[in-house]
């Protein structure tokens, strides 16, 4: 195991080395990607292949402090109601764009709060959704949940239109830490909304958690983590908090002198990790734990897991179609994402017109880059040489992308046969080994990889 002191000198407490949901990562968008390029790109889908489909919800009752998404609040129903009609103008406009035949293999609804959506929304929503194109018979569809912001009536119509996993955001059950970040919830509201989801037949439940929070300590942590275990999660994202007051204005909430120094974040994430293996939960990739018998879990094991804006999923569809003010979009051609602000994204689609306000489209070695990077933070590991045949580029294209790397970060990987692996000790460094491949942050950066 490296020491704190090595760890710190490879860089692992950097916070602006991305996640890498994307390849590339949101920042390097740009705004020559619009309509008249994504049009194609969704016509391009092919009669009767299979698509998932992400409804960005951005309205919240409450603005949590910790939060860096795209939110605003809201304390009436009325510009819900509204936004809700213009996402049903947004899936008319892309219906008769897609070919014959092509089904949702995965739905996910997440903002902001989807059950912030009253009853007779979710069902209006839905039905618009499943008009655009029908859900695939083994199709999965979750919502993300705020337990202070559901009841049986949207329960019981999200499970009517077909819901299969309800990820439940926790973050810490500390009164304290909560207090500081503007979220209250306590554990008996949590575990009454998942008993009311499993009582309505949602079997598949996730939870979100964050370490690294303002008064998280060891002690706290494990308290938290062991009422999740209590819940019986089929599998846990624990996310580390991104502390960034000048991207999230609500963050300077947040006294920055609470929050744990960086050797204490490691440490808060190595206890939560104990306390989840040591329940019986698989570990995958940098932040998710799942049973066994978990389908995210049975997809890590056969390597068929991917990584998207949602993190860990078992989706095997190419296609990623984002409604809603911000969302994201990802075809086999590129990226797209919508209009940021509400009321600009609400405008574009009420004029008649698909919202795009930026993205980018795969040109040289962008895909073979984004599965190597896709493949090290899903598996801690990489055959070059396989990637490479799918890529249709010679074996010594991709290997060659590994100079430079033993040397930015020493005894972190091995490269054997043209597979390329990150050591067990070092698998907290897989993001920074990944930059390694991303040629946009490294140009960036100003070192001598070439975009």
């Amino acid at each position: 195991m490296k020491s704190l002191a090595q760890l710190r000198g490879l860089g692992l407490f950097d916070a602006r080395v991305p996640r890498y949901t994307s390849y590339p990562t949101a920042p390097h968008f740009k705004t020559e990607v619009g309509n008249d390029t994504v049009t194609p790109w969704i016509k391009a889908i092919p009669a009767g292949g299979s698509v998932s489909v992400y409804v960005h919800v951005p309205f919240c009752r409450r603005l949590c402090w910790f939060c860096a998404c795209r939110t605003q609040g809201t304390a009436t129903a009325e510009p819900v109601a509204a936004y809700v009609e213009t996402l049903k103008q947004e899936l008319a406009l892309v219906k008769p764009l897609l070919a014959p035949g092509v089904e949702i293999e995965h739905l996910h609804f997440g903002g902001g709060t989807p059950t912030l959506l009253q009853p007779e929304m979710i069902s209006d929503l839905t039905a618009a959704i499943f008009d655009m194109a029908p859900l695939a018979e083994d199709a999965q569809f979750s919502v993300e949940i705020d337990p202070t912001e559901v009841d049986e009536a949207r329960i019981a119509a999200f499970a009517d239109a077909g819901l299969t996993r309800a990820s439940i955001g926790v973050q810490d059950f500390d009164p304290m830490i909560q207090e500081t970040i503007g979220r209250p919830q306590s554990y008996e509201i949590t575990r009454d909304a998942v008993e009311a989801l499993r009582a309505r037949g949602i079997r598949s439940l996730n939870v979100d958690l964050l370490y690294g929070l303002p008064h998280q300590t060891k002690a706290r942590i494990t308290d938290s983590v062991n009422k999740v275990i209590s819940l019986g999660p089929d599998r846990i994202a624990l996310f580390g908090y991104a502390h960034v007051p000048w991207v999230s204005k609500r963050q300077k909430l947040i006294p920055t002198d609470a929050l744990p120094s960086p050797e204490d974040r490691l440490d808060l994430f190595n206890t939560a990790t104990e306390l989840f293996t040591g329940a019986g939960y698989a570990v995958i990739g940098i932040d998710h734990f799942a049973k066994p018998e978990d389908g995210l879990e049975i997809a890590h094991q056969a390597g068929t897991m991917q990584r998207n804006f949602q993190g860990y999923t078992e989706d095997k569809s190419k296609v990623l179609i984002g409604f809603g003010a911000s969302s994201i979009s990802r075809y086999p051609q590129g990226f797209a994402q919508n209009e940021p602000a509400t009321a600009k994204y609400q405008g574009r689609v009420r004029a008649g017109e698909l919202a795009i306000a930026k993205g980018h489209a795969y040109a040289g070695e962008d895909t073979l880059r984004a599965r190597i990077i896709e493949k090290l933070l899903c598996d801690f590991r990489a055959d070059l040489n396989a990637i490479a045949a799918e890529h249709g580029v010679a074996a010594d294209t991709a290997i060659a992308m590994v100079d430079g790397l033993d040397a930015a970060l020493p005894g972190t990987t091995t490269l054997e046969g043209g597979v390329l692996t990150i050591r067990d000790d070092s698998h907290v460094l897989a993001r920074l080994i990944a930059r390694h491949f991303d040629a946009y942050e490294m140009s960036a950066a100003g070192h001598s990889q070439a975009v």
